[in-house]
């Protein structure tokens, strides 16, 4: 049986070589927005933390989660960025909807990362209720949104890495 972490957001530090010339593209669900607001915010929090210069983070808003794979591929095609933060929130509701959206979020995110061959990442909360998603946006269980562009700039060194080789 594993161990449950109290906050999943701790994690062994990570500091980036140069994020001067890195442009990083978030792409953000309107739906469930103060759970979304708070993930942009730790998300934001942790990219300045690395360096990267405020210009070169570009947001974007869509309506829902299920827009954004479709977000994240403009981002790619039109904004040139180097990778792509995604964050959302779909909460369980009464009916299977959730489960079809959390599904096609998921693979849309990953089909366009594969698409494009750079980072496209997966800061989408599905959980069973607000409370459990509100202890995952800044709450006991940390904040997705943190985890995010840690994964984000880790994948961006490793493409780097293996580009210099």
């Amino acid at each position: 049986m594993t161990e449950k972490k109290k906050n999943l957001s701790e994690f062994a530090p990570f500091k980036f070589n140069s994020a001067q010339n890195i442009r990083i593209g978030i792409v953000v669900s309107e739906w469930n927005d103060r759970i979304t607001d708070s993930l942009l915010h730790g998300a934001l929090e942790s990219l300045h933390e690395q360096n990267v210069p405020q210009d070169n983070i570009l947001v974007h808003h869509v309506p829902g989660s299920y827009e954004l794979p479709s977000g994240a591929d403009m981002l790619f095609r039109m904004a040139h960025v180097d990778a792509v933060i995604c964050i959302g929130c779909i909460i369980q509701g009464e009916t299977r909807h959730f489960e079809f959206i959390a599904q096609a979020v998921a693979k849309g995110i990953m089909d366009v990362g594969l698409k494009h061959g750079k980072p496209a990442i997966f800061s989408v909360l599905t959980c069973d209720t607000m409370q459990q998603a509100e202890d995952r946006a800044g709450g006991k269980h940390g904040n997705k949104g943190v985890e995010g562009a840690v994964s984000c700039m880790k994948m961006i060194d490793l493409q780097r890495n293996l580009n210099n080789k």
